[in-house]
């Protein structure tokens, strides 16, 4: 998450929408997200707490892995509007900060997830969000390879996929 003591602001995109992907798959907390939780005051939110949040959330997702459309983008920014300020918590130096420390879970997760997907959407070099290309898999990733090429969300996928393709070759051919 920092780099020499001072957070990067395309770490702090990448990490939130690293955050928003985890959370519309419904993963487990990663240690991402409990030093997130920590780092700015932020309590895990009961489930369903995040029942108000996660199909917006979900939306603006899949519309950024896709390349739009905006709407579901702009929809979760009007919900949860990013309170952008500097921030010096922890004695880093100065960054800026998309949701207040000590929020509740659900606000700053939407504010700070919202920001993120809306720079991503908008052309972020530095993060990539995919849709899992494995058949009947839902799930979505960041794509940080050096060329921007994964496919997959998991090396199961990717090996599920390529098993179940050599499989129908061998059915073709003979």
């Amino acid at each position: 998450m920092e780099v020499g003591g001072q957070m990067r602001y395309i770490a702090y995109v990448g990490n939130l929408t690293r955050l928003a992907v985890e959370l519309v798959n419904g993963d487990e907390p990663s240690e991402l997200r409990r030093e997130f939780f920590r780092q700015h005051r932020v309590t895990e939110p009961d489930p369903e707490g995040l029942d108000g949040l996660l199909p917006a959330l979900r939306d603006a997702v899949a519309a950024v892995a896709d390349g739009g459309p905006s709407e579901p983008v702009n929809l979760l920014l009007g919900r949860f509007p990013p309170e952008i300020y500097v921030s010096e918590h922890d004695g880093d130096g100065p960054h800026l900060h998309f949701a207040r420390d000590g929020e509740d879970a659900v606000h700053w997760l939407g504010r700070g997830c919202a920001a993120a997907l809306a720079h991503v959407l908008c052309g972020d070099p530095d993060v990539t969000v995919g849709r899992c290309r494995a058949r009947d898999c839902p799930r979505f990733f960041v794509d940080d390879s050096r060329n921007r090429s994964r496919r997959f969300c998991s090396n199961a996928c990717a090996s599920r996929t390529t098993v179940a393709a050599h499989r129908a070759r061998r059915r073709e051919g003979g």
